[in-house]
C-alpha cells in the first residue's frame, strides 16, 4: 500500500547514557597545583534517545531507564506520530537492538544503518558531546537532580539553530 507523504527529513538518531557516576574534565587552577574535583561513584543511569534533523534542525528526544530493543521500539513509535505525515530517513548506528527481528518500523520511518564501527559519521553524537561537557566535574545526588539538569541544558544548548550547527554534516545536507 502506498503512502503519500507531505514532506521528506533525513535525522541522525543514537542514544547516550547520563549517570550519576562523574564525568571528570579539565579544571582550572594555579600553575603547579594540582585541581581537586567533586567526585562520586555511583552507578545509577539513565539513557537519553534523540533524533535530530539535518536539514531543518528539528529533534525529538526520550528518555528512558534502559537502552534496549522495548525501548527503541517505544521511541520509533513516539518519533513517528511526530508529524506522520513526514517521511523520516533516520541515519543510525548498528546497535543490536536496532537491527532485532521483533522490531516494527512504522511506514513513515526508514532506518539507514552507518558502516560498523564509524561514530565519527552520526552527527548525533556531536549533540551528546556538548550536552556531556556541561556535566563536566558536577554530581548529582539523585537520577531527578540529573535529570532536571537535563531538562535545562537540552533547553538552552540543543534548539533549531544549533542542531542545524551541529548536525549539518556535508555528506548528509548534499542529499537535498
Amino acid at each position: 500500500m502506498a503512502t503519500h507523504f507531505e514532506s521528506i527529513n533525513v535525522y541522525c538518531q543514537d542514544e547516550s547514557r547520563f549517570g550519576l557516576f562523574t564525568r571528570n574534565g579539565r579544571a582550572l587552577t594555579a600553575k603547579g597545583i594540582k585541581p581537586v574535583c567533586l567526585y562520586q561513584h555511583k552507578f545509577e543511569y539513565s539513557y537519553l534517545f534523540g533524533a535530530f534533523s539535518v536539514i531543518n534542525g528539528s529533534h525529538f528526544l526520550l528518555e528512558f531507564p534502559f537502552c534496549n530493543t522495548d525501548t527503541f521500539q517505544l521511541f520509533l513509535n513516539e518519533f513517528s506520530g511526530q508529524n506522520p505525515t513526514e517521511l523520516k530517513l533516520m541515519v543510525l548506528d548498528n546497535g543490536a537492538f536496532h537491527k532485532s527481528t521483533s522490531l516494527v518500523i512504522p511506514p513513515n520511518i526508514i532506518l539507514i544503518f552507518l558502516p560498523p564501527y564509524s561514530p565519527e559519521l552520526n552527527p548525533a553524537e556531536k549533540v551528546w558531546w556538548v550536552v556531556k561537557r556541561e556535566l563536566v566535574n558536577k554530581t548529582f545526588k539523585t537520577l531527578e537532580q540529573l535529570q532536571e539538569q537535563l531538562t535545562i541544558i537540552l533547553n538552552e544548548k540543543i534548539n533549531i539553530d544549533s542542531t542545524k550547527k551541529l548536525c549539518s554534516y556535508e555528506y548528509l545536507v548534499c542529499l537535498f
